[in-house]
C-alpha cells in the first residue's frame, strides 16, 4: 500500500435495517485526493443476498437512518453553506428533500416512532458570532467571557458562546412540491427582497441557555426526547452524567438519571416498553476517568441496575440498541470488537465475532447487519442471519489489489513476567529488514485487527513493523489499563520495548541492529519517553505528542481533567513522568510532527519539546500541518495525509534506508 492508497480505505458509517428485514441502508466514506476531502454516499441492499446500490450521489452523504416504517430515509448533506443538514427521501431513491436549516449545521437527529417528526440537535450561536451575521467575520466579533475552565474542543474550536441544544422538526414530503427561485420584481423601497424557500416547515427550540445537549432518542411513545446535559461553564470538569426527557410539546423535562448516580453516559437506547438503557461507567468523584469500566445499565426506578461484568466486557468501543427484550451492544477485546446481544437478565451470547472490529450495528428480527473491518478490508458490510453471517460487500477489493502484508499474532512474556499483545506485519522476501516500533496514541485506546495505513505504508516501503497494546491499553481489562495512572513511563514503557524485543527475537528477518521509533498522540508521550531512555534506535518521529503535563494544564480541550489523573498534579509527579524534564537525556535524531489547530495537544507541546532538542543540539526537524487538528491521521485533508507519508517515508530513508 502506497500513500496515495489511501483513497481505497472505504469506511462504513452505522447501518440501518427495514422493519422486515427485507433491506439495509448504510453510507461509504474514503478520502479523495483531487478533491482533498472525504467523499461518500447512501448505499440500499436487498436482503439477504442483493447486490448494494447507490441511492443518493451527494459529495459526502452519511448517517442513513430509515423511518420506523421503512418507507423513508433521512440522511446527512451539506447544505449551500456545507453545513450538515437533514435530508429525506424514500427509502427506495429519490430527490433529497432538505428537512433541517440549522445555522451551524446538525450534529444528530432521530426519527420519532410514528415518522411525522425529526428531533435534532443543533448549535445555537450567540448573535453575531460564527457568520450568523452577513458580512460580520471573525476578527470583528465580541470578546468571548469565560467563567468556566473549558471553552474549546478539538475540531470544533470555542464551545461556550454554541451550546448544542434540542429542536423538532415535522418531517418532510418527499413527493411534495418543490420551491423555486423567486424571480426579480419591482417592489416597494421598504419591502425586503423575497427569499427561495429552503425547508416546508420551521423546527421548535425545545431547550434554551446555556446548557448543551448530547445524544438524542425518542421515548417509546414519541412524546418525549431522551438527551444528556453538558454544564459547560463550571468550575470543575464533572463527568457524571444527567439525562433528561424533554416534552415534544414543549411543556418541560424531567430527569431521567441525575448526577448523583455517578455515571458517565456513553450510549442512550429506548426499548418498546420505554425501558431505558445505557452504555456507562461509574465515575465516583465525577473525574476519574481513567480506564472507564463500561458495561450496560437498565435505568429502573430504584436507580441504575448492572447487567454487564467489566473484568469480562468493556463495552466503550460502539453504540447500544434495543433488540427485543435485549440490547446490542460492542465488546472490545484483544484487537477485535465483537457484537453481543445481553438479555435484561444479563445473559449474553455472541452475535458475530472473529478477526473483525464491528463498527456500528442494525437489528430486525432474526436478521443482523452490521459494518465492520478486518485485516483484509477497512470496511465492509454482514449480514447475520438466524445466526449465520455472510459479507454483503467487496469494498475491501481496490485496497487488496493494492498490496496487504497480513500481520503475525504474538504475545511476549515481559521482564516482570506480563504478557504483552501485539503483532508484526513484515515485507515480503527474506530480508534482512529494518524495524519501526509503533506506539499508539490514548493511553487507554488500542491496535486492533483492521487494515491499518499507517503500517501498511511502511510495510511497502521495506520496513518491519512492530506494534502492541501495552499496559494502559483497552480491551484488556480495567487493571490493565489503570496501571499506568500516575505511573506512566513505567510498565507501559517496559512493555513496548519487551514486546519490540520479543518480536526481533522471534523472526531471524528482522535486524535488531537497525531499528527506529515513532508513535502519535499518547504514542508521541512514549515516543519522547523512549528516546530519553533508550539510545538504540536510528530515529524517531513524535507526533501530536502529549509532552508537556505542566502547560498542558491551560492550553488542551482536556487539560482540566486528563493531566491530573493520568501524572497528577504535584511538582514532583508531574517531573517523574513527564518527557520535556527528561528531553536532555534525548541524543537520537527526531521528527517532531504536529498539526496547527490541535487543541487536544496543542502545537505549543511540539515547539516547546522541538526547541529544546534544538538548543541542546540533537539533529531534529519539525513539520507543522496549517489548517488540521488533532485528526490528521485519520480525517485530514488527504493531500495533508499524502504529504504527512512522504514526510515519514523520506525521514527513515534518511535516518533508517532500507537498502
Amino acid at each position: 500500500m502506497r500513500a496515495a492508497d489511501i483513497e481505497t480505505l472505504i469506511a462504513l458509517s452505522r447501518p440501518d435495517i427495514a422493519p422486515d428485514g427485507t433491506f439495509a441502508v448504510f453510507a461509504t466514506s474514503r478520502p479523495d485526493i483531487a478533491a482533498n476531502r472525504g467523499v461518500g454516499q447512501v448505499w440500499r441492499v436487498e436482503l439477504p443476498d442483493g447486490a448494494p446500490r447507490r441511492l443518493t450521489r451527494g459529495t459526502a452523504d452519511g448517517a442513513p437512518r430509515l423511518s420506523p416504517d421503512g418507507t423513508m430515509l433521512a440522511f446527512v448533506r451539506g447544505d449551500a453553506k456545507g453545513k450538515p443538514q437533514v435530508h429525506v427521501i424514500p427509502a427506495s431513491g429519490g430527490e433529497p428533500v432538505q428537512a433541517t436549516e440549522a445555522v451551524l449545521g446538525v450534529e444528530d437527529y432521530a426519527w420519532s416512532p410514528d415518522g411525522s417528526s425529526i428531533a435534532f440537535l443543533a448549535r445555537v450561536p450567540e448573535k453575531g458570532r460564527y457568520g450568523s451575521v452577513e458580512g460580520l467575520d471573525a476578527s470583528a466579533e465580541s470578546p468571548r467571557h469565560i467563567t468556566g475552565i473549558r471553552w474549546h474542543a478539538n475540531g470544533l474550536g470555542y464551545i461556550g458562546d454554541r451550546p448544542a441544544h434540542v429542536f423538532v422538526v415535522e418531517a418532510p414530503e418527499a413527493d411534495g412540491e418543490p420551491f423555486y427561485e423567486p424571480a426579480a420584481a419591482v417592489r416597494d423601497d421598504d419591502a425586503p427582497a423575497p427569499k427561495k424557500t429552503v425547508v416546508a416547515a420551521e423546527a421548535r427550540q425545545l431547550t434554551e441557555g446555556t446548557t448543551s445537549h448530547a445524544g438524542l432518542v425518542f421515548s417509546a411513545d414519541g412524546s418525549e426526547v431522551l438527551t444528556s446535559t453538558d454544564e459547560i461553564e463550571s468550575s470543575v470538569r464533572d463527568l457524571r452524567t444527567r439525562l433528561v426527557a424533554i416534552a415534544v410539546d414543549g411543556s418541560g423535562d424531567r430527569e431521567v438519571l441525575g448526577v448523583g448516580a455517578g455515571l458517565s453516559v456513553f450510549d442512550i437506547a429506548v426499548a418498546d416498553d420505554d425501558t431505558v438503557a445505557v452504555l456507562g461507567h461509574e465515575v465516583g468523584d465525577g473525574r476519574d476517568f481513567i480506564a472507564p469500566a463500561v458495561g450496560l445499565w437498565v435505568l429502573e426506578a430504584s436507580g441504575p441496575r448492572r447487567l454487564t461484568d467489566a473484568d469480562e466486557l468493556y463495552l466503550g468501543e460502539g453504540h447500544l440498541s434495543a433488540d427485543g427484550d435485549g440490547f446490542l451492544v460492542h465488546d472490545g477485546t484483544r484487537g477485535r470488537v465483537r457484537l453481543l446481544r445481553v438479555t435484561r437478565d444479563g445473559a449474553v451470547s455472541e452475535v458475530l465475532g472473529g478477526d473483525l472490529e464491528v463498527g456500528g450495528h442494525a437489528a430486525a428480527g432474526d436478521r443482523v447487519v452490521a459494518a465492520v473491518a478486518r485485516p483484509d478490508s477497512f470496511g465492509e458490510l454482514v449480514l447475520v442471519d438466524g445466526g449465520v453471517a455472510h459479507t454483503l460487500t467487496g469494498f475491501g477489493a481496490a485496497a487488496a489489489a493494492s498490496g496487504i502484508s497480513l500481520p503475525r499474532e504474538l504475545t511476549v512474556t515481559g521482564r516482570d513476567g506480563y504478557p504483552v499483545h501485539g503483532w508484526v506485519a513484515t515485507p515480503e522476501g527474506e530480508g534482512p529488514f529494518p524495524v519501526i516500533l509503533q506506539i499508539h496514541g490514548g493511553p487507554f485506546a488500542t491496535y486492533g485487527v483492521h487494515l491499518f495505513d499507517e503500517t501498511q505504508v511502511l510495510v511497502d516501503a521495506g520496513y518491519a513493523v512492530v506494534y502492541s497494546n501495552p499496559r494502559g491499553s483497552a480491551g484488556y481489562g480495567p487493571a490493565h489499563g489503570r496501571s499506568i495512572r500516575q505511573q506512566m513511563g513505567t510498565v507501559d514503557f517496559a512493555d513496548v520495548i519487551d514486546f519490540f524485543e520479543g518480536a526481533i527475537a522471534s523472526d531471524a528477518r528482522l535486524d535488531g541492529a537497525r531499528v527506529g521509533v515513532q508513535g502519535g498522540s499518547y504514542g508521541g508521550y512514549l515516543t519522547a519517553w523512549v528516546i530519553a531512555h533508550d539510545h538504540r534506535f536510528a530515529g524517531a518521529i513524535v507526533e501530536r505528542g502529549f509532552l508537556e503535563p505542566v502547560s498542558f494544564q491551560g492550553t488542551s480541550d482536556i487539560g482540566s481533567f486528563f493531566g491530573d489523573e493520568y501524572v497528577g498534579i504535584s511538582a514532583d509527579d508531574i517531573a517523574r513522568q513527564s518527557p520535556m524534564a527528561v528531553v536532555g537525556q534525548v541524543t537520537t535524531p527526531t521528527l517532531v510532527m504536529h498539526s496547527e489547530l490541535d487543541y487536544r495537544c496543542p502545537l505549543e507541546q511540539a515547539t516547546r519539546y522541538y526547541s529544546a532538542l534544538k538548543r541542546q543540539g540533537t539533529e531534529a526537524e519539525m513539520l507543522v500541518f496549517p489548517g488540521e487538528n488533532h485528526e490528521l491521521t485519520r480525517s485530514g485533508q488527504p493531500r495533508h495525509r499524502v504529504e504527512r507519508f512522504d514526510a515519514v517515508l523520506d525521514w527513515w530513508a534518511r535516518h533508517l534506508p532500507v537498502g
